[in-house]
């Protein structure tokens, strides 16, 4: 499997440089058979980055597939809204809440602001937030193991899940990478959507925390539907047709200033 989604991510990168792919020339760099070259092909396509065409795929016309950035390149992007973003969704924490931060850019801004709050867990996958509330001794840190993704300094895999699996938690706040009406919401890498998925399932409430830029935009593995989604919050630039649309679908929206 996992061979199965480096290979669709690199495609996907492909299509993104190149704007279409051939068959013939992936089964010859994949070492793969033409039928497993047709399959990702055929997921791409449903996952809306691609669409099939004769001996190969073209990229889809709407041009929203996102390649991943690094960590530190991510923190760099839009820092300004994440800090705003994080303040304003560290006050709906309340003294006595277990909660979820996922491993997003976001969300370590959220912990960083979480000074004051008593009685509180934090479960996270992500080391930055662990290294974050290291020395606050009135929050509870859970770590959830796994092994060790550098691109993201989170934890994934069998060891995370299972860990999770038996957890509930008040809240999750979900950092996301694509968040498309249509297509979902979506992350980079298939095992890091496994985990977002899970701790969707372990959470009374789903909080999404996201700058504006990522509306509108798809990854290669889906979290969940808009709908799942109870409230977000995000910075005032976020596309009216979603802010509309959203609302329309009863997620409360949290539209913040930047400092």
């Amino acid at each position: 499997m996992r061979d199965t989604s480096h290979r669709r991510e690199h495609i996907a990168r492909m299509l993104k440089e190149n704007g279409s792919v051939q068959v013939l020339p992936l089964i010859e760099q994949f070492s793969v058979s033409g039928v497993t070259i047709r399959k990702d092909l055929r997921f791409l396509e449903n996952q809306g980055i691609a669409t099939r065409c004769y001996g190969g795929a073209m990229l889809n016309d709407s041009g929203v597939f996102e390649t991943e950035t690094t960590f530190d390149r991510k923190q760099a992007l839009h820092a300004e809204e994440k800090s705003s973003i994080g303040k304003v969704a560290a006050g709906l924490v309340n003294d006595g809440d277990a909660i979820i931060l996922d491993s997003g850019s976001t969300t370590l801004k959220l912990a960083s602001h979480l000074g004051g709050r008593e009685n509180i867990t934090v479960v996270t996958n992500s080391l930055n937030i662990v290294n974050e509330l290291k020395l606050q001794e009135h929050i509870e840190v859970m770590l959830l193991g796994g092994t060790l993704r550098h691109k993201s300094q989170s934890f994934f895999g069998s060891s995370a899940l299972a860990t999770l699996k038996d957890l509930h938690v008040d809240k999750l706040f979900l950092g996301v990478d694509g968040f498309h009406m249509d297509k979902g919401i979506s992350t980079h890498f298939e095992a890091e959507s496994l985990l977002n998925q899970l701790m969707c399932k372990v959470a009374s409430e789903i909080i999404v925390v996201t700058d504006s830029s990522k509306f509108g935009h798809v990854c290669l593995h889906k979290i969940l539907e808009p709908m799942g989604v109870n409230q977000i919050v995000t910075d005032s630039n976020i596309p009216p047709d979603y802010l509309d649309g959203l609302r329309r679908i009863g997620i409360k929206i949290t539209l913040v200033d930047v400092d």
